[in-house]
């Protein structure tokens, strides 16, 4: 039987022919080249055509940046220790207990517990920048940038968790009383905070699914 690798995850599968779609992280059959075990030249000729062209003098490179530098070393150790994955533990830890946070104010009107939620969304809008930044490095050093379905999700579910916590935010600095106080609004407010926990949940999901999605050795 043959084997295949899907260039995008990793992920190997054995038959005749490539899976149409990857179970791992949804790149499509192109995506996958055959697995073929190394062997040993045995032929000269080849070899000694190769020793007589001339070698190719190298071009002179100019020295990186100290960005790239930064860049490239930021990278390597984010990949090396797995720093999205600790990060991503932010937003999908804090977030659902904001939630939890307001509905205690909202049915045993507790106004501490509004306030801790606050402040809990706001950490969690502090930390985003790294939580996106360390999953696009691994994005490209690790999947190469793929565009694949699994990818679009996370990116979307990304998104839409900044621009909801932008909106959550806001919206308690410019009306304080939102979750304390009976209202219509309140009821839409908490719905834009489940809504959070979704978007979250859907990007943690996904990732979890990049991780451990099953393979075949």
């Amino acid at each position: 039987m043959k084997k295949w690798e899907c260039t995008v995850c990793g992920y190997i599968h054995i038959g005749d022919e490539p899976p149409d779609e990857c179970p791992v992280c949804a790149a499509d059959k192109s995506q996958f080249v055959e697995v073929i075990e190394e062997t040993p030249a045995t032929g000269t000729t080849e070899t000694a055509a190769v020793e007589q062209e001339e070698p190719i003098p190298p071009q002179p490179a100019s020295p990186p940046s100290l960005l790239v530098k930064i860049y490239t070393l930021a990278s390597a150790l984010i990949v090396k220790h797995h720093l999205h994955p600790i990060m991503v533990h932010t937003p999908n830890g804090i977030v659902p207990m904001a939630l939890i946070f307001m509905l205690i104010t909202t049915w045993f009107a507790l106004p501490l517990f509004e306030t801790a939620a606050l402040f809990s969304l706001v950490f969690v809008l502090i930390s985003m920048p790294l939580v996106l930044f360390t999953g696009y490095v691994m994005w490209q050093q690790r999947y190469r940038g793929a565009l694949t379905s699994i990818f679009k999700i996370k990116i979307g579910a990304s998104i839409a968790t900044v621009i909801l916590l932008l909106t959550l935010i806001i919206w308690r600095a410019v009306q304080p009383d939102i979750v304390t106080t009976a209202s219509t609004g309140r009821w839409v407010f908490l719905g834009g905070a489940l809504l959070l926990v979704g978007c979250v949940g859907i990007a943690g999901h996904y990732g979890g699914k990049l991780v451990f999605g099953s393979r075949k050795d």
